[in-house]
């Protein structure tokens, strides 16, 4: 029989001070938790008590936003009342009638000492924010209510924070577990408010990794250059918000989190990141740790910019729409599980950095390598590299080239100049999608998640002109049914980790390739992929999503007999010929960048990274 002598289990210590008589009283007004002294600039009058809060939502955000209710606690508590009444929840979720049966049951009425915790708050801290001792033994008494009405949660490190800062604004306990448990139960489309599972927190900081690189570009450099693992740093950014903001700044997001959701969050952590780096501008090499260096900025935030303008700037950054971000969120779970992190796993830090010690290239060092893989989504960089092409090894052959790459995607071409320039691209799809048209025509093909770089002499990345600028597009609901999956596809030999083909490759118009380096034929000729593509799980997916100015904007790659191209309009990125010998360089509309070497240019070596899914 298993010995469970050592075995630790978590337990609650309890000062005398703090009772568990259940508090089941309806008060005049909410506020019984707080202290009032330690609320910032706090209105403890119920004024406008008589003010008609508007029923829809849209004004709701609006006022939220604008601060409607941010010295009025009345005002708030009645707006938290009516916002999270309106949430779509489960049909079984658990109430306040609820609360009393299990605290009676849980806590009784008399005075204890100890009471195990549910295992979702190892780790976690728990913020008083301007609770007094009676508020914060109330937190604890909630959350060990949530842990036996909500097994299945096994990781919520942002739970403690939200339960704290709504029982600022609650009447009794009771109200404020029927609030919580709405919140957890929550089945609204495309929408989210609590991390519940170690797979879904680790997915979110993938998710915020991500939006940072293409958001934050300045800030997420900043980091990949002082920090051995940007991984741990992203692993905070929702205690950033949940943990370390003080609460007049964390309330006031919380006023439009109830709102809006999971996605305001990514929008105030991305301005907190561009603030850090703002105020780091002129001190990078003083500073040690830096996961310490951000906590203690956030914690003293109101020494640099104001909560209005902290939220002005939030919402000044163009994000994709909620469905984009859950479709990331998506993808970046399933890369998760390819991994085998499971559902159920103990909070311990995903190692995101790949191994390079024994990295080994013609063309870049590992240091350099490191850095272009904090570029690529988080969700691949979960994967080691593998080199599957190389002209060292394979020779200058085009049919190599594409019998070696094909099967994986993504892959990163590198390309070494006789100048000794380097250059290349990040290739979100299967070179071997090239085929699926008829005739011997090129066409264009990939996703959003394309995008090239040079890496000497400067190393610069440069993404898809509509990632990087989303007012020059409309995101668009697709409305075509479905297509089925044809049985006569052909399948990768190494499907894209984290990115499953849920359906056929796109169906591509073509037009004759006639642009090659040794050539003057213009790349409009190329076609791009039409509407009705097959539906991927990928964050900036297919050009079926956005009504773009041009179809010049959605060049990604392209390849034939003659060679291979990528990026196009006004110019090609790239544009390697057959003998993969000599290429050009130019801007193009696509990813908006300037020539990545020299124009006319003879390739020394060329390398194709994939990653390994094992």
């Amino acid at each position: 029989m298993e010995d469970f002598q050592d075995v630790d289990i978590p337990v609650l210590i309890i000062p005398e001070i703090e009772t568990w008589d259940i508090d089941t009283s309806s008060c005049v007004d909410s506020g019984q938790f707080v202290d009032w002294e330690k609320v910032p600039d706090s209105d403890h009058e119920t004024s406008n008590q008589g003010e008609i809060l508007p029923t829809d939502l849209k004004a709701l955000k609006r006022m939220a936003r604008e601060g409607h209710w941010a010295h009025n606690q009345h005002l708030r508590a009645q707006a938290y009342t009516q916002i999270i009444k309106s949430i779509h929840c489960r049909i079984v979720t658990p109430d306040a009638s609820v609360y009393r049966d299990v605290a009676d049951r849980l806590f009784g009425r008399r005075n204890v000492s100890s009471h195990p915790l549910p295992e979702f708050l190892d780790d976690c801290v728990i913020p008083s924010y301007c609770l007094n001792l009676h508020g914060v033994s109330a937190v604890k008494k909630i959350l060990i209510s949530i842990g036996n009405q909500f097994p299945d949660i096994t990781c919520s490190p942002a739970l403690p924070a939200v339960v704290s800062l709504l029982l600022h604004y609650c009447n009794d306990e009771a109200e404020c577990f029927e609030k919580i448990c709405r919140l957890i139960a929550c089945v609204d489309t495309h929408k989210c408010y609590i991390d519940q599972t170690f797979l879904a927190y680790e997915a979110s900081c993938m998710t915020f990794g991500d939006l940072a690189k293409k958001h934050c570009q300045a800030g997420h450099k900043f980091i990949a250059t002082t920090s051995e693992n940007i991984a741990e740093v992203y692993a905070d950014w929702l205690m950033w918000i949940f943990g370390d903001l003080p609460f007049d700044y964390a309330i006031r997001v919380f006023d439009v989190y109830l709102i809006e959701g999971y996605k305001v969050l990514y929008r105030i952590a991305l301005a907190l990141l561009k603030q850090y780096r703002l105020f780091n501008s002129t001190k990078e090499a003083e500073i040690g740790d830096i996961k310490q260096d951000l906590q203690v900025f956030v914690q003293n935030i109101s020494q640099h910019i104001t909560v209005e303008k902290l939220l002005e700037k939030a919402f000044s950054i163009r994000l994709f729409s909620h469905k984009e971000i859950w479709l990331l969120q998506l993808a970046n779970r399933k890369a998760l599980s390819q991994r085998g992190i499971a559902v159920m796993q103990r909070r311990q830090p995903v190692q995101m950095a790949v191994d390079l010690l024994n990295f080994s290239s013609m063309i870049v060092t590992a240091q350099e390598m490191r850095l272009m893989w904090s570029w690529i989504p988080e969700r691949f960089s979960l994967f080691p590299p593998v080199l599957l092409f190389s002209t060292m090894d394979h020779g200058y052959s085009l049919q190599r080239f594409y019998s070696h790459c094909e099967g994986y995607e993504p892959t990163i071409l590198l390309i070494k100049t006789t100048d000794g320039e380097v250059c290349g691209a990040f290739l979100s799809s299967d070179w071997e999608e090239r085929k699926r048209h008829c005739g011997q025509v090129a066409t264009f093909f990939g996703t959003g998640e394309c995008f090239v770089f040079s890496v000497h002499p400067e190393m610069e990345k440069y993404e898809w002109v509509v990632a990087k600028k989303p007012e020059l597009s409309k995101m668009v609901a697709p409305r075509s049914p479905r297509r089925p999956r044809s049985p006569h596809l052909p399948r990768s030999r190494s499907p894209s980790p984290g990115s499953p083909r849920l359906s056929p490759a796109p169906s591509l118009s073509s037009s004759p390739l006639s642009s090659s380096p040794g050539s003057h034929g213009i790349s409009n000729y190329l076609t791009v992929p039409e509407a009705g593509a097959a539906e991927r799980l990928s964050p900036f997916l297919s050009v079926r999503h956005f009504q773009l100015p041009s179809k010049t904007a959605s060049m990604f790659m392209s390849g034939s007999h003659e060679g291979i191209i990528i990026g196009g309009g006004g110019g090609q990125a790239l544009n390697i010929d057959a003998d993969l010998l000599n290429g050009r360089t130019q801007s193009c509309e696509t990813f908006d960048n300037p020539p990545l070497c020299r124009e006319n240019f003879q390739v020394q070596l060329i390398e194709v990274w994939g990653f390994q899914n094992s």
